[in-house]
Order: structure tokens, then C-alpha cells, then sequence
């Protein structure tokens, strides 16, 4: 997907790894665009990310899976990421907190944010949501 011996393709990976937080815009049936701020993993082929259940991100998703995910630009507008893919809910991901990825990138949010309550924000956060881009773009 990405050509990591291009500068963009190295970058993009590299933000895509490391960045903590993406904007996920999904669709509703009436066409509005909705973005929702996330905490996302990549693992170089795709995107996952955990959802309450019964969200209107789940209900845009089964209607329409095009979305797309934005890393936030520097102070100039640049260095822009954007990932345009299909999502679907993944019932084979490993729960929240059992994925150790996951647990990496976001240990300290979680222990900030939740008092590292894993076990009850993955009870929370229990729809597993995975992006397969189709394609990556920015500057």
C-alpha cells in the first residue's frame, strides 16, 4: 500500500504508527459527513480501531463502509495524512485489551483517562473495527 523508499510513504507510515490520535469520518445515510476523533493501530496493511456498541460510527459503517481517517496537520497545515478505505467490524481481532500493540501505544492514555482500568474500557470499547485502505494520500 504504502512505497516506504518514497519520503511520503515513510512518513505516512511512520505518522500512521505513531500519531495517537485520527479523525475517522464515516457517512450518514443522508450523505452528512461525520468526524469522530480515535485511538487506531497500523500495522502497515491496515487500520484497527474499537468502538462502543451501538454508536452512530457502527450504524454509518453498516450503511455505507467508505470512510476515511485524517491525522491531524502541523501548526501550517502541512504534513497532511488521509487513508481512504472500506471498514468493517473484525469479530477475530483480540479484545481491547489483549492486544498488545494496542496496550503499547496507548498505555499511559489509558492509565491517565480510565485509572488503567483495561479490563472494563475493553468492556466498553468490545466492537473492533478494521480499515483497509485503498489509498493513502497528503503532502
Amino acid at each position: 500500500m504504502l512505497d516506504l523508499e518514497t519520503e511520503f510513504g515513510a512518513r505516512a507510515d511512520r505518522r500512521l504508527r505513531g500519531d495517537e490520535i485520527g479523525w475517522l469520518v464515516t457517512v450518514r445515510p443522508d450523505g452528512t459527513p461525520v468526524p469522530v476523533p480515535v485511538w487506531f493501530t497500523w500495522d502497515g496493511t491496515s487500520i484497527l480501531l474499537y468502538s462502543q456498541p451501538a454508536t452512530g460510527k457502527l450504524r454509518n459503517i453498516a450503511a455505507n463502509p467508505r470512510v476515511s481517517l485524517h491525522l491531524d496537520t502541523d501548526t501550517h497545515g502541512d504534513d497532511v495524512v488521509v487513508v481512504v478505505g472500506t471498514a468493517r467490524v473484525d469479530d477475530a481481532a483480540p479484545r481491547l485489551d489483549e492486544n498488545p500493540t494496542y496496550l503499547e501505544k496507548y498505555r499511559e492514555r489509558m492509565i491517565a483517562a480510565f485509572s488503567g482500568k483495561f479490563r472494563e474500557l475493553a468492556d466498553d470499547y468490545s466492537v473492533p473495527i478494521r480499515i483497509a485502505p485503498e489509498r493513502v494520500s497528503g503532502f
